[in-house]
């Protein structure tokens, strides 16, 4: 049985028309803005996709893939490095895995993961 996890209501984790998983996420959302709009980074991207591992048939029977969905995905302007980045108050076990499959499949991609 996995733990309840508490959010704030909707309006209270809403900025620029987005609702967003937390007010954590919302809150890093506004300091990537204000990052993007001094030029520090750019081509910022909410929920970039990421497959895991492959979809597949066993046994006549569909098997879905695996998809990591990240918070951020933005260009470092000063390094020139896709990063991609994850809000987190707390580190769930699915989170983990999908995190070590992550760094598995995508070594040149910049992890992040930001504590709220």
């Amino acid at each position: 049985m996995s733990a309840r996890i508490r959010v704030s209501a909707a309006p209270y984790r809403t900025m620029d028309g987005i609702v967003f998983a937390s007010k954590a996420e919302m809150f890093r959302y506004a300091e990537l803005r204000m990052l993007e709009r001094a030029g520090r980074i750019k081509d910022l991207e909410l929920q970039p996709s990421y497959t895991l591992m492959e979809g597949y048939v066993r046994d006549g029977a569909k098997v879905r893939p695996i998809i990591y969905r990240a918070d951020f995905r933005y260009l470092d302007t000063k390094t020139s490095r896709i990063i991609v980045e994850d809000c987190k108050g707390f580190s769930t076990e699915i989170f983990k895995l999908k995190k070590k499959m992550f760094l598995s499949k995508y070594p040149d991609i910049n992890f992040t993961e930001v504590k709220a």
